[in-house]
C-alpha cells in the first residue's frame, strides 16, 4: 500500500470516528480542548508519519497509538473525581457514580475500558493502539471489571 492510500485511510477514520476519538481523549486529558488538540496532533502526527506504518498490525490501532500518546502528552491533570451521587432508584449505580468508578482507575485500565467500550475496539486493536500484548488487554479488562464491580457491591451492601 503506497502512502496515498495510507493517507485516504487514516481520513476515513477521521471522518468516520472522530467521536470516539475525542471521548477516549478527553478520558485521559480531563478537558475538551486539550482533548481535541491532542486528537488533532495525533492525527497530524500519522499524516506526518504514514510513510513509517509498516502494515504488519491495523492501521486504526497505530492510528489510535498516536492519539492516545498525544493525549497523554496533553494530560494536565487527572481525570477529575465527582463527587459519589447517590443510587438510583432502580438500584444501579447513578452515571455519575460510574463516571467517578471509571475516573478511579489506573490510567491502563481506565484506557482499555474506553477503548474497547466507547471506541468499540477489538482486542487486538487495543493492544496495538496502547502497545501492549493482547492477552494485557484482555487482563487489564478483568481488572477493570472487577474493580467496577466490587466498587458496586460495595455501595448496594
Amino acid at each position: 500500500m503506497d502512502e496515498a492510500d495510507v493517507w485516504a485511510q487514516i481520513e476515513s477514520l477521521y471522518r468516520a470516528h472522530f467521536p470516539q476519538f475525542e471521548q477516549v481523549a478527553r478520558a485521559v486529558t480531563g478537558d475538551r480542548e486539550s482533548a481535541l488538540e491532542a486528537v488533532q496532533e495525533g492525527f497530524a502526527d500519522a499524516l506526518r508519519h504514514a510513510g513509517q506504518w509498516a502494515g504488519s498490525g491495523p492501521l486504526e490501532g497505530w492510528v489510535w497509538r498516536c492519539v492516545v500518546n498525544r493525549a497523554r502528552k496533553a494530560r494536565r491533570r487527572p481525570i477529575v473525581h465527582l463527587p459519589a451521587a447517590e443510587p438510583s432508584t432502580n438500584g444501579r449505580p447513578a452515571e455519575s457514580e460510574l463516571v467517578a468508578r471509571l475516573s478511579a482507575l489506573p490510567e491502563r485500565q481506565r484506557l482499555v475500558v474506553f477503548l474497547r467500550y466507547f471506541a468499540d475496539l477489538e482486542y487486538r486493536e487495543i493492544a496495538g493502539a496502547l502497545g501492549i500484548e493482547t492477552g494485557t488487554v484482555s487482563a487489564t479488562l478483568y481488572a477493570a471489571h472487577s474493580s467496577l464491580r466490587a466498587g458496586y457491591e460495595e455501595a448496594t451492601a
